[in-house]
């Protein structure tokens, strides 16, 4: 695949928020592959707060279940600071209620842990409109 869907040469950032150093690494590889050349990652809701703020990426891939802050309030936070945060919601087959509560606080989609790669950047490349 490649850079093929970078914005012209604007570079595409994008922050993962998961308290599990293995998710994070697998989707920072899976954002790569389709011309993420900025990936930002936080363990908390708070850092993601912070770097969002500090960064401002296009994309923010959230766990929902993490220490400080869940992705919940972080979801709000950030949707606070910024309506048109673009937010993908990363949660366990079991957290169907937190998935409904994360859209209706501004998340745009949603992905199901363990991750298939192809759904990850089918998702990612939809809520980018690329």
């Amino acid at each position: 695949m490649g850079k093929e869907a970078a914005k012209g040469s604007e570079s595409m950032k994008a922050l993962i928020v998961d308290d599990a150093m293995m998710v994070r690494f697998v989707l920072k590889k899976f954002l790569a592959s389709i011309g993420f050349d900025e990936v930002f990652e936080a363990g908390t809701g708070k850092e993601a707060l912070v770097l969002y703020k500090e960064h401002r990426p296009d994309i923010v891939t959230m766990d929902i279940t993490m220490p400080e802050m869940d992705g919940l309030q972080s979801i709000e936070a950030i949707m606070a600071e910024d309506p048109q945060a673009r937010i993908v919601v990363c949660s366990a087959i079991g957290q169907r209620d937190y998935v409904l509560k994360a859209m209706e606080l501004g998340a745009k989609n949603y992905l199901i842990k363990p991750f298939q790669e192809e759904k990850v950047i089918e998702t990612i490349k939809l809520v980018m409109g690329i």
